[in-house]
C-alpha cells in the first residue's frame, strides 16, 4: 500500500482563479501599451488557453493574425516581459486571492508534514510573487515553472522534475490541476489526479481524472463533486484524507 508524501499543485486556474482577472487583464493591457489592435474577450481566451505557456500563446494567436515569424520573434518576448509586468502590478493591488477552501487544504498538508510542491507553466518571477502574496505562510518544499523544463503541458516533463527534486515515485505523490492539459501531463507522469475544474475549464474532456470537482469546497460551503470514479465518497470537501484514498486506491 502507497503512503501520500506529496501533493503537487498547478497554480493558475488551480489554487488562484487567476486567468479571467488576472493573466487576460494583463494581456490586454500590455497590447494598449504596445498600440496592438487586439482586445481578448473571455471566449477568445478560453479557446487560447488550449495553448500552455504565454509566450506559446501568443505566437499562436499572432500567427493566426497573419503575423510573421520575424516579427513574433522580436514583438513576442517584449510584450510578454510587459505582460508580466503588469501581472505582478496586479498581484501587488491584491486583485488575486486564493481559491475558496484552497488554503484551508494547503494547511492540512503542511500540518501533516507531507511535502507540498507546484508544478506550473508559469515563469518562476510572478509565481513565486503571486504565491507569496496569497499563501504566504505556506512554505512549499519543490516549486517547478516553465522556465525549468523544455516542454510545457501537456507535456509530463514537469511532473517529472517535480518527483525527481521531491526524490518520490509518482505513486507517491497526487496531483492537483484545473485543465485536461494538466490532467495530461500529471496521468503521464504516473501521478494521481484531482481536477479543480474553474469556469474555463468545466467543459474539458476530464476523462481519466480520479476526483473532479468545482471547487475545493469548506465544511459550510462544499462544492459541487462532478465525478468520484473510485468511489471515495467525497462530501464536496477535498480534504488530506480523500487524497491518501486516492493513493491507497492505486
Amino acid at each position: 500500500m502507497s503512503e501520500l508524501r506529496a501533493v503537487v499543485f498547478d497554480v493558475d486556474g488551480t489554487l488562484v482563479d487567476s486567468e479571467r482577472h488576472g493573466h487576460r487583464v494583463a494581456f490586454n493591457r500590455a497590447f494598449e501599451e504596445f498600440e496592438l489592435a487586439y482586445q481578448w474577450d473571455e471566449d477568445t481566451y478560453a479557446e487560447l488557453l488550449r495553448v500552455t505557456g504565454g509566450q506559446r500563446r501568443l505566437h499562436h494567436y499572432l500567427e493566426g493574425q497573419g503575423m510573421g515569424s520575424d516579427e513574433r520573434d522580436r514583438l513576442v518576448p517584449e510584450l510578454h516581459a510587459r505582460k508580466s509586468e503588469i501581472f505582478k502590478e496586479l498581484v501587488e493591488e491584491g486583485k488575486l486571492d486564493l481559491r475558496p477552501g484552497a488554503a484551508r487544504l494547503l494547511c492540512e498538508v503542511q500540518e501533516a508534514r507531507t511535502a507540498l510542491a507546484v508544478v506550473t507553466t508559469g515563469s518562476g518571477h510572478w509565481v513565486e510573487a503571486l504565491l507569496g502574496r496569497v499563501a504566504g505562510s505556506v512554505d512549499f518544499d519543490v516549486m517547478v515553472f516553465g522556465n525549468d523544463v523544455e516542454e510545457r503541458k501537456p507535456d509530463p516533463e514537469a511532473y517529472q522534475v517535480a518527483l525527481d527534486r521531491l526524490g518520490l515515485k509518482p505513486a507517491e505523490a497526487v496531483a492537483v490541476e484545473d485543465s485536461a492539459e494538466g490532467l495530461q501531463s500529471a496521468l503521464s507522469a504516473g501521478l494521481r489526479c484531482v481536477l479543480i475544474v474553474n469556469g474555463y475549464t468545466a467543459e474539458h474532456d476530464l476523462s481519466g481524472a480520479d476526483l473532479v470537482l468545482d471547487g475545493f469546497g469548506d465544511d459550510d460551503t462544499p462544492a459541487r463533486v462532478v465525478a468520484d470514479p473510485h468511489g471515495t465518497g467525497c462530501d464536496g470537501v477535498v480534504r488530506l484524507e480523500i487524497l491518501q484514498e486516492l493513493v491507497e486506491a492505486g
